[in-house]
């Protein structure tokens, strides 16, 4: 992009940059792309990215037979880890139908030995699926149908398996393994499912009444009708498109987003997509490898109910009858370079646009596009830089839908100008669809009074899998105090109230910014920058105590319990509590400030709390409780210092070097910014996070405890007790409380985190997050219940 960028004459560049509205895209459009159609560096591009030929992203039997010999020889040294990603690899890459059956059986191999006897039953019934000649398949079929019980399975593999094996030796060596199978007749077994459960989006409750209106400060947004309890569910809903996120290619399932088993099912056209299972392939758009030969022709010599075993096992007509086809990657799947090399934004347009054309509503020149998908955009408010990124990306996005999947799509202004609506949509409305990770590969329960392991503390951490498009979720407007919560289930989006909200109440979610994440300034410039508006929610327009001390520093009496701002913190918060004054107008601005927040607001400046004659300008450098100077810039650099030092000590935590020296460093380093910040500043908090990691590595159970609960402590101010980031702060300290033999804290603390996600994630809590039962296990167990 930024070779064909240069390429682009200076007075074209301006032309496009100074399109103000989209009034002026016709136009730029038709320029920008008369130039590069004439332009040789554009085709040869276009071409790299479009051509299937020239793509990297198709089939390759070379590669597929190198890896798989690469994964032969990791199984023969008994490296199965090893061996298993090996097939996994060559599995993406493999274009033959024999090599995709015998690699499916190696890797069901691997997964045997590592005891993964569901997955490996997985991939043998693929293989089958594949070939349903192929008795090694139905001979290890049958031998994990064995381990697993399911018997009449078994017996069934073995006979398959023996018909289709010409030695005497080897059918002598199956007929002991029929003898070897218990009593089936006796045994109630149940055939194994290939299909992970989709999960069920909940309902919305029947009292729950919402409403899109529109106003003058923020456009269209959704308020309720009726009454809403905490923790309702108010909305559901299916994404219009969505795509995975770069990073998570490999690790996740490119239709559900979950992370993939070990046995994930590969794209049979492309290398790119690897699903978790064969419903999510199908969905997506691939069809599954399989052959529909006559089983009768080939089995006529078995009993009837053998070959309906057959069957069953090897046909793939039963998944495309109980699945809906949504053909999400299916214009994606020639092996073209574009899907995978243009941004996650462009995948996602092109994703919208085809799914617009199959289903009839869009002309082919998209000259509809716009109306048809009503969403927001703000491109009159994009940088110049932005909308020259948005024209190229537009002309180049088309082209390569025209030449590798949609001949029939018009290559021109009008398409190329609606594209870029489209691309400034998604840049507005869409959503990043995330998921809780712990801090480890899986989330590990210490059993309690263990402090040997020098695992890090459970910790959780947020990972964006993927990017959607959600229509009505999109109506939902933006505040730094949100009363709603959203969460994911697969791809579905569940939004559920976080406090009572009454008849009328604009319902309001967060962007990513919150009172208690950032600072107000920080706040506003992220939306401004990311979503073009100048934020005026209550989080931003009314004081809170989270505002003020989040950055803050201490006064330098230390008696005092006031903050001092710096200059820029300073500057926001007096046009925060000038706005707030204009709105009060002639009322006592005490009355419009909820008890709790005043009492907050007054433990660390009170001196706001003073009505004012005329306008209130907040002084940096100077105590808002007692009226102290303190030199901030003096503060910054000694907090600074202490930062650094702190970084460094992370480093040897983070490559296992941990000791009592390494913790006696984080003790000085925290009691330097102790002395400069304020005692409610959340980098004190984040210091008291990483000493208390650094008193787990060392085994000192009772620091790390202590300094846990002194984070928390200070979150409590910033976010308010009952929000879901203390929720995640408290599995750090039932971890801690486990492992030092503190049973009955851990089952406290449980408990408590547990009333928190049940209040944000409803019934779904232990869903998302697995290691909840597994804490309620280990804790119930140490206090014996």
């Amino acid at each position: 992009m930024e070779t064909l960028k240069s390429r682009i004459p200076e007075h074209l560049v301006q032309t496009v940059k100074s399109s103000s509205s989209v009034d002026d895209l016709l136009s730029s459009s038709s320029s920008l792309l008369r130039f590069l159609v004439g332009l040789p560096q554009f085709h040869q591009a276009v071409s790299e990215l479009a051509d299937p030929d020239l793509g990297c992203c198709g089939k390759s039997q070379e590669s597929s037979l190198d890896l798989k010999r690469s994964g032969n020889l990791c199984f023969r040294s008994r490296s199965f880890d090893d061996a298993l990603r090996f097939y996994s690899k060559a599995l993406r890459v493999a274009r033959d139908n024999t090599l995709l059956a015998s690699l499916f059986l190696n890797r069901a191999n691997a997964l045997h030995n590592l005891g993964l006897l569901e997955e490996s039953l997985r991939d043998c019934h693929r293989a089958l699926r594949i070939d349903p000649c192929y008795a090694k398949a139905w001979f290890r079929r049958g031998k994990l149908n064995t381990l697993l019980g399911n018997y009449k399975d078994a017996f069934r593999d073995i006979t398959v398996s023996m018909s289709l094996d010409s030695s005497s030796a080897g059918k002598k060596q199956l007929q002991n393994e029929l003898l070897a199978i218990p009593d089936f007749q006796n045994k109630q077994t149940s055939e194994n499912t290939l299909c992970f459960a989709a999960a069920d989006l909940p309902n919305v409750q029947s009292e729950v009444k919402l409403r899109c209106v529109s106003t003058k400060e923020k456009g269209r947004g959704m308020v309720s009708e009726s009454d809403i309890e905490q923790a309702s569910v108010i909305h559901v809903e299916e994404p219009f498109c969505v795509v995975i996120s770069k990073s998570c290619r490999e690790t996740h399932c490119h239709f559900c987003l979950n992370e993939l088993p070990p046995d994930s099912v590969p794209c049979p056209s492309c290398s790119v997509p690897v699903y978790c299972s064969e419903s999510c392939q199908i969905q997506s758009g691939g069809m599954l490898s399989t052959n529909e030969m006559d089983k009768n022709s080939i089995f006529h010599n078995l009993p009837d109910d053998i070959v309906d075993h057959i069957k069953g096992v090897t046909s793939a007509v039963r998944y495309y009858s109980e699945t809906e086809c949504l053909q999400e990657h299916q214009h994606e799947c020639r092996g073209a370079n574009w899907p995978a090399v243009l941004p996650s934004d462009a995948v996602l347009a092109g994703r919208v646009i085809m799914k617009l054309i199959n289903q009839g509503e869009t002309a082919m020149d998209l000259s509809n596009l716009h109306d048809k998908l009503d969403l927001s955009h703000s491109y009159s408010k994009m940088s110049p830089e932005s909308k020259l990124e948005l024209h190229l990306l537009s002309i180049v996005l088309i082209w390569c839908l025209n030449k590798s999947c949609c001949p029939d799509l018009s290559v021109c202004e009008a398409s190329v100008s609606q594209t870029i609506i489209l691309l400034s949509q998604i840049k507005v409305n869409s959503m990043a669809i995330v998921r809780m990770k712990s801090s480890g590969d899986s989330f590990k329960c210490i059993p309690a009074g263990n402090v040997s392991a020098k695992e890090p503390i459970q910790s959780l951490e947020q990972i964006r899998v993927g990017q959607a498009l959600y229509k009505i979720g999109s109506l939902f407007n933006h505040s730094c105090k949100p009363n709603i919560h959203l969460y994911f289930l697969s791809r579905g989006l569940v939004m559920r109230t976080t406090e009572f909200v009454p008849v009328g109440c604009p319902l309001e979610l967060s962007y990513g910014p919150e009172v208690g994440k950032w600072d107000c300034k920080d706040r506003i410039r992220f939306l401004e920058e990311e979503y073009f508006f100048n934020c005026r929610c209550r989080g931003c327009s009314q004081m809170n105590i989270s505002d003020l001390v989040i950055n803050g520093y201490c006064c330098v009496n230390t008696s005092c319990t006031g903050v001092v701002l710096d200059s820029s913190v300073a500057a926001c918060e007096s046009e925060k509590l000038n706005h707030f004054l204009a709105a009060a107008k002639s009322l006592d601005h005490h009355c419009l400030v909820s008890e709790k927040v005043y009492a907050g607001v007054s433990e660390v400046a009170s001196s706001l709390l003073i009505k004012p004659s005329g306008s209130l300008h907040i002084k940096a450098d100077k105590c808002l409780k007692c009226g102290s100077r303190c030199e901030v810039e003096n503060s910054h650099v000694e907090v600074n210092k202490a930062w650094n030092h702190l970084r460094r000590v992370e480093e040897l935590m983070n490559s296992g070097r941990a000791n009592i020296s390494v913790l006696s460093d984080c003790l000085r380093s925290i009691a330097v910014l102790r002395t400069f910040l304020h005692m409610y500043n959340k980098d004190i908090a984040d210091a008291e996070d990483k000493v208390a990691q650094a008193c787990y590595l060392a085994a000192e159970m009772k620091g790390a405890r202590e300094h846990c609960e002194a984070s928390i402590k200070i979150l409590k101010r910033l976010y308010g007790d009952e929000h879901v980031v203390i929720g995640n702060e408290l599995v750090k300290l039932a971890s801690i409380q486990l492992a030092s033999g503190d049973s009955s804290g851990a089952w406290e603390t449980t408990k408590r985190l547990s009333q928190i996600f049940s209040k944000y994630y409803g019934s779904h809590a232990e869903t998302l997050f697995s290691y909840l039962s597994c804490l309620k296990l280990e804790a119930a167990k140490a206090v014996n219940l």
